[in-house]
């Protein structure tokens, strides 16, 4: 198998654990929060930061205003011209092209999928799911609390969706954007995780 694999995913859906399972599968390396790490060593950002620029994409109009504005409300352009957060965005790009040069992988998120939409090597998976399958997972996976479990999922979604619609300038929930769109809650994850690895040629 050498192909890197990227997957979208609704919160609850259980696409990071299908991730993870496809990866050890093949034994090839998983990468989700490992990229914010790797991308902050080798920028020099805090990842914080990064964790910051996910976060403040909770409303895509404040997104779209937020950005480029730092923490004391000022303008925080660079040498470059480019925002902190577009900077953020593009050393998490980088690390992401660079574990893909290095060989098959998974990639959670991030973009990832638009990110490397010029590599060839690539398959494009989003994972969804009914919300009460999602607020299920929630509950007993997250352990998110049961009266506000509908609340996070949607408030996660809404978040993912803008920071990918305001990078990519495309909507996050447009199926074509992807080679194959995975039902969980039909599925379940072990037939997903089958059905993918089928996809890519196992």
């Amino acid at each position: 198998m050498n192909k890197v694999i990227t997957i979208g995913r609704q919160y609850g859906s259980g696409g990071r654990e299908i991730g993870q399972k496809i990866a050890q599968r093949y034994g090839i390396p998983f990468y989700d929060n490992e990229l914010i790490t790797r991308a902050a060593k080798e920028s020099g950002f805090a990842e914080e930061t990064f964790a910051r620029a996910e976060d403040k994409a909770s409303n895509s109009l404040l997104y779209s205003l937020a950005m480029g504005i730092n923490s004391y409300g000022s303008q925080d352009f660079g040498f470059n011209g480019l925002s902190l957060d577009d900077k953020v965005f593009l050393a998490q790009s980088d690390v992401i092209r660079k574990v893909a040069d290095e060989g098959p992988c998974v990639i959670v998120g991030r973009c990832a999928d638009y990110v490397l939409k010029e590599y060839d090597n690539i398959v494009n998976i989003f994972v969804q799911a009914a919300l009460s399958f999602r607020i299920n997972r929630a509950i007993n996976e997250y352990n998110d609390d049961k009266k506000f479990a509908a609340d996070i999922i949607l408030k996660n979604d809404k978040r993912r969706s803008n920071y990918y619609n305001y990078h990519v300038g495309e909507k996050w929930t447009n199926l074509m954007n992807y080679d194959l769109v995975i039902r969980s809650d039909l599925m379940g994850i072990e037939n997903a995780v089958k059905a993918i690895c089928i996809y890519i040629g196992d």
